[in-house]
């Protein structure tokens, strides 16, 4: 089976490649610049940008399978170009937002120019991304063995990007998986203070965690740059998931909300027959990042 996989660089994506490659798949892996090492031996790097649909013409010739990254303003132009070049099958990596609701802007509509194609589709929607505390706590950590969190009580489940992978790779390759849209979630609620705590016990090394205001966070944020600046109104309460500006509190819905009484939060063990991975290990895949 041939797959292309947009996204290829990202936290999923790149284990996605891998895995693909080890099933002895023909992979290939969109960049928008092709560079040596960007991608596993055996792996074919194509250029193109999912903004640019015009650009993909070579990278989806004779694909079997699409691996989807979400751009929602082109994604109706990319889905009939991969239908034109014959592709059968897209795995759409989408959001847990779409399952709760909230997400109407962003995913959903690629989750629609999907399903709307005829082609076989599956969503892939993750929740709370772990790799998301690398972005955000890993340059303090690095640099001070700190932690500045405005709310250290909230917590989620947050999900190990491998047990992603797990789930879109048997998506893209095996049978079973049309029409299914797989909501996956860590296997334990964690607040953001256990994290931390997890955090230094995989390293092996104490890590301070210092309560601030929200609108200090959002401070240390911007002066962070990356990722951490990208999303800090959002992050910390600053505007809502539609991009409408609201008023953060130093008690946030997320601390005044009883998580427990969700009960227990869909995982990959649904889909992949194995348990999913603990933070704890995600921790520890990670502490080299925490350390550097």
């Amino acid at each position: 089976m041939t797959i292309l996989v947009t996204g290829a660089a990202g936290n999923v994506g790149r284990n996605v490649v891998r895995q693909l490659v080890e099933r002895g798949h023909d992979v290939r892996a969109l960049t928008r610049r092709a560079r040596p090492g960007a991608a596993p031996e055996g792996v074919r790097v194509q250029e193109g940008d999912l903004t640019r649909p015009e650009t993909l013409k070579d990278a989806l010739e004779g694909v079997d399978a699409l691996f989807l990254f979400p751009v929602a303003a082109t994604a109706e132009e990319v889905v009939g170009r991969a239908k034109s070049a014959g592709v059968r099958r897209i795995v759409v990596l989408s959001s847990g937002a779409v399952t709760a609701g909230y997400d109407t802007d962003f995913h959903l509509p690629v989750e629609r120019a999907v399903e709307a194609s005829g082609l076989e589709w599956t969503h892939v929607r993750p929740g709370e991304f772990a790799m998301n505390k690398l972005a955000l706590w890993g340059p303090p950590i690095r640099a001070e063995r700190v932690v500045r969190e405005p709310a250290p009580d909230a917590g989620w489940f947050p999900v190990h990007e491998q047990d992603i992978a797990d789930v879109a790779v048997l998506a893209l390759t095996e049978e079973g998986h049309a029409g299914q849209a797989y909501t996956l979630n860590g296997p334990e609620l964690l607040t953001h203070r256990r994290q931390v705590e997890l955090i230094a016990e995989a390293m092996g090394e104490e890590i301070r965690l210092e309560v601030v205001t929200p609108q200090e966070a959002r401070e240390i944020y911007l002066a962070q740059g990356g990722f951490a600046a990208e999303n800090a109104d959002f992050l910390l309460g600053f505007e809502d998931y539609a991009g409408d500006e609201s008023d953060p509190s130093p008690e946030t819905e997320a601390e005044a909300f009883d998580l427990s009484s969700l009960g227990p939060m869909p995982t990959a063990e649904a889909v992949t027959g194995r348990p999913a991975r603990t933070f704890a290990q995600w921790a520890r895949d990670h502490a080299d990042a925490f350390r550097a």
